[in-house]
């Protein structure tokens, strides 16, 4: 088996990790949050969205968030957009990476963007266009690429589809998501081999688990070992998704950075500091942590 030296994690706490909460989040806890992943050596942070405040209020402040962001030399703070607008209220917030999203089955794509798949991408051809003359990096989020909350298992010649077309648009890596947390470790390679073959390059491809039936670890070990060496995380387990019934949170960034450092796989992040940030949003939420890392808090590790 062969696994990877090193593996870069987005932390997505800040955007995906939030956007569901039922309560109204201060601006000023999103930026402390993103300012203390930055101090524990998280690079890659998923800052906000430029979504409709209509659709998801909870991000209803995602200018003052970039705004309010003290960007540090090495650090990226993707963001999400929906259509051309949005990517344009992105940029000029000061956006150098965003990210668009469309998902592998029909029911979702219309519950979560109200349009097709084909739709959606043709909604992206023009941020594409604009993003390259730009200088501007994208991302292509593809949700259900393991199972629809509509519509139950997802054929992996349509998660192929999908990805090779976002392809041919230009994107720069696809983000596979198991967006309702079905998947389990003999199902990842079916989905993640086929796009792999059209990548050309395997960092172009990331996983973005969810571990409602507490199967993400399981899988992004599968995913280690398929090559896979990007990963999108939510501290302390925050998430869900608003247009999923019964999503529960993504992978904790904690149990996941745990895991690859006791495999000997660099993440360059803290690990005690992540810890610290975990239990510190999960108080600031009044809730426990949903991650199993910081909630057990035996650190440091002594054993051999």
């Amino acid at each position: 088996m062969k696994l990877p030296d090193r593996v870069r994690i987005i932390e997505v706490g800040p955007r995906d990790g939030l956007q569901n909460e039922p309560a109204a989040i201060p601006t000023a806890r999103k930026v402390e949050l993103i300012h203390r992943l930055m101090d524990a050596g998280v690079t890659w942070i998923e800052a906000t969205s430029f979504v409709s405040p209509r659709a998801i209020p909870q991000l209803a402040d995602s200018h003052e968030v970039m705004a309010s962001i003290t960007q540090r030399s090495g650090m990226h703070y993707p963001v999400l957009v929906p259509n051309e607008r949005g990517y344009h209220d992105a940029v000029a917030a000061g956006a150098q990476h965003v990210s668009v999203f469309t998902a592998a089955s029909e029911s979702f794509t219309q519950a979560n963007i109200n349009a097709t798949i084909d739709a959606s991408l043709e909604r992206f051809a023009p941020i594409l266009r604009a993003a390259d003359a730009d200088g501007v990096t994208v991302r292509g989020y593809v949700s259900t690429a393991w199972g629809c909350p509509f519509e139950g298992r997802v054929a992996p010649a349509s998660v192929r589809e999908v990805c090779a077309r976002l392809f041919d648009l230009g994107v720069s890596e696809v983000s596979l998501g198991d967006t309702i947390g079905v998947a389990v470790p003999s199902e990842i390679a079916d989905v993640v081999v086929p796009v792999l073959e059209i990548a050309a390059d395997p960092s172009r491809v990331a996983l973005h688990l969810h571990d409602t039936r507490g199967t993400a670890l399981a899988n992004a070990w599968e995913g280690l070992q398929l090559g896979i060496t990007t990963f999108d995380a939510s501290v302390s387990g925050l998430g869900g998704c608003p247009y999923a019934p019964g999503a529960t949170g993504n992978i904790a960034t904690e149990d996941l950075v745990w895991m690859l450092h006791r495999a000997g796989i660099a993440t360059g992040i803290d690990l005690d500091a992540l810890i610290d940030v975990s239990q510190w949003i999960a108080s600031e939420m009044n809730r426990a942590p949903a991650g199993h890392v910081a909630r057990a808090r035996i650190w440091p590790w002594h054993g051999q």
